[in-house]
């Protein structure tokens, strides 16, 4: 017997009418746990029609009030953090730290969103031109969506929701079918934090689902993590409907290591960042470039710190757990077959791992490949995978052109002693987020998230002042008002107005 797991609107449960679903599997074990409804055009009008009724009311609900309740979300967030954990584990597959972690990252925006009074003021100017004054002011937009994927079913949403939630909007959740229970957890815990019903909605499914989200007219705006080509798809069809649109694309990101680097702290980070979640990371160190004559040393350091890793089930202590899908396990694998016959050296080879687990998980190692060159299908692609290739360059200019060309922009790091080498290095990357000596540059709340070239599509970053402003438009008004003292003057004057 599986679980279903629903929909939710107007602050309760319900199966949808549909009769589509869709397995959802402990990526450990290979089993079924679960059948996740899949949304038809029904189901979704009874989930937007619920953000479109209680839209009105939230956004004229008090900044004081609305913020709140997110502050009581936090708290039981932070009381219950490892319920959630528990439920990305089991249907996500990585390790329960990493879980936890994912957990805490997104916490910091809700934590952010408390403080969204202060980002929601408008100005104001006394006597602009003789008894005219101006002030503005930033409103809600109503509606929003939000479509996550996968690899952060908690954390993403949650670069999203609060801020959206506490400047006065009502949202639809569409998370990924892979792993959609954090969706209800997530809803639940809004529900007993006292949000009224209406204001967080979730609505299951798969393509169906995302196409009536970003056609609906009543929803506003759209806010998209996942791979380019679907981002751009989101990003194209959403902006044809008139729609505001942050789409977060795909990514290769670049770690480079100077000569003058401590490379034990080099093959450390580069270690952690490109195996951690089983590279599920849209900010996953895949590329190592090595520059000048490091190559063989910092190859060896990374090489033996990869071999002591454990790949097993999430819940057993290993480092490194499953991946999601064994359709994705075995595209990963493919890549690595690819890699080896265009003649990379693979160094440590995944696909011989021994894992602590049941044998039907979806297990691949991490794979560490040496003297890749950047034609190479390991290169190219976002593999979205334990693959770390070593990219060899003779000079620092390489490595920036290196990075520079790729159709990517998401994040890049360099490992340096130097300063004057890190300073010049922020100038000239091409490059969303940058990390200096650390290999995972994901901003706190307060800064926004974002990439640039083909890992963003739109104009607006996650979280953060841009986050505000996306969720968020702005009103300006002029006012004259007649000193009650003084008669007013009037008569006729159709020339354009000037300030006097």
């Amino acid at each position: 017997m599986t679980t279903l797991i629903t929909h939710w609107a107007d602050g309760a449960r319900f199966e949808g009418s549909s009769g589509r679903t869709g397995d959802v599997t402990n990526p450990a074990t290979g089993q079924v746990t679960g059948q996740v409804a899949f949304a038809g055009a029904e189901d979704a009008q009874r989930v937007i029609g619920s953000a479109s009724a209680a839209a009105r009311a939230w956004a004229r609900t008090s900044v004081a009030a609305r913020t709140q309740v997110v502050f009581r979300f936090r708290e039981l967030l932070n009381e219950r953090k490892e319920e959630l954990a528990a439920l990305i584990t089991a249907e996500h597959g990585k390790v329960l730290s990493d879980a936890l972690g994912e957990v805490s990252r997104g916490q910091e925006v809700v934590e952010f969103a408390c403080g969204i009074p202060h980002l929601l003021k408008g100005g104001y100017s006394e006597q602009v031109s003789t008894g005219v004054d101006v002030h503005s002011k930033r409103q809600p937009l109503g509606v929003v969506g939000i479509i996550s994927p996968f690899n952060f079913p908690a954390m993403v949403p949650m670069w999203f929701f609060p801020v959206a939630i506490a400047a006065g909007n009502t949202v639809v959740l569409k998370p990924s079918e892979k792993d959609p229970s954090a969706s209800i957890w997530m809803a639940e815990l809004w529900k007993e934090a006292g949000l009224p019903d209406g204001v967080f909605n979730v609505l299951q499914g798969d393509k169906e689902a995302v196409d009536a989200l970003i056609d609906h007219p009543d929803v506003k705006a759209i806010s998209f993590v996942g791979s380019t080509p679907i981002a751009r798809y989101v990003y194209e069809r959403s902006s044809s409907n008139g729609k505001r649109v942050q789409a977060l694309g795909g990514a290769k990101n670049h770690m480079v290591v100077l000569p003058d680097a401590d490379l034990d702290l080099a093959a450390d980070q580069a270690v952690s960042a490109g195996y951690g979640s089983a590279g599920e990371r849209c900010m996953a160190i895949s590329v190592l470039v090595a520059v000048g004559p490091i190559g063989d040393d910092l190859v060896a350091k990374v090489a033996d710190r990869t071999r002591t890793l454990r790949t097993g089930d999430g819940t057993r202590g290993s480092d490194m757990g499953p991946l999601v899908t064994k359709a994705h396990r075995d595209k990963v694998a493919s890549y690595v077959e690819e890699g080896e016959s265009a003649g990379a050296k693979v160094v440590v080879d995944g696909r011989e791992v021994q894992p602590d687990g049941e044998q039907d998980g979806f297990w691949l190692g991490p794979t560490l490949f040496d003297h890749v060159k950047p034609e190479m299908s390991v290169y190219t692609e976002e593999i979205f995978g334990p693959v770390l290739s070593v990219v060899r360059v003779d000079t620092y200019d390489e490595a920036v052109e290196l990075i520079n060309s790729n159709p990517y922009g998401n994040g890049v790091a360099l490992f340096t002693a130097n300063g004057g080498a890190a300073r010049k290095f922020e100038l000239d990357v091409e490059v969303g987020m940058i990390g200096i000596n650390v290999p995972i540059p994901v901003p706190m709340a307060y800064y926004s998230f974002g990439g640039w070239k083909n890992s963003l599509f739109g104009d607006s970053h996650a979280h953060g002042v841009e986050g505000v402003h996306f969720f968020t438009r702005g009103k300006v008004v002029t006012s004259r008002w007649s000193d009650p003292a003084v008669k007013p003057t009037g008569g006729l004057e159709l020339a354009f107005p000037q300030n006097k």
